[in-house]
């Protein structure tokens, strides 16, 4: 089995930066990709920001804004955001497409941590 679990969201000023963090542990043989989703209030979960190897994807509403990085060795995934606005404000969720010792590729997500932005 796999656990993924999120750290680093919380309440922050319009403007302002937060650092999200993704741990996954558990028999993982290798990690495809790892990504970040939000889910704003009332609105469906959308993609965030995604990499593959050296290959970034960015949502357009937060590029320039926010970067992804991943520590393979750690099976860690961050994700820095910086300028947050008052629309960042959601339930974040990582994901991470990974084979264990004993599954065949497939997606896990984390149970969300919440970042809300006031001003």
């Amino acid at each position: 089995q796999v656990q993924l679990v999120e750290s680093g969201g919380g309440l922050v000023q319009a403007g302002g930066s937060l650092r999200l963090s993704c741990a996954a542990s558990g028999l993982i043989v290798s990690i495809n990709s790892m990504g970040w989703y939000r889910q704003p209030p009332g609105k469906q979960r959308e993609l965030v920001a995604a990499i593959r190897g050296s290959s970034t994807n960015y949502a357009d509403s937060v590029k320039g804004r926010f970067t992804i990085s991943t520590e393979y060795a750690k099976n860690t995934v961050y994700l820095q955001m910086s300028s947050l606005k008052s629309e960042d404000t959601a339930v974040y969720y990582c994901a991470a497409d990974l084979t264990t010792l004993t599954t065949t590729l497939r997606r896990y997500w984390g149970q969300g941590t919440q970042v809300t932005v006031f001003s």
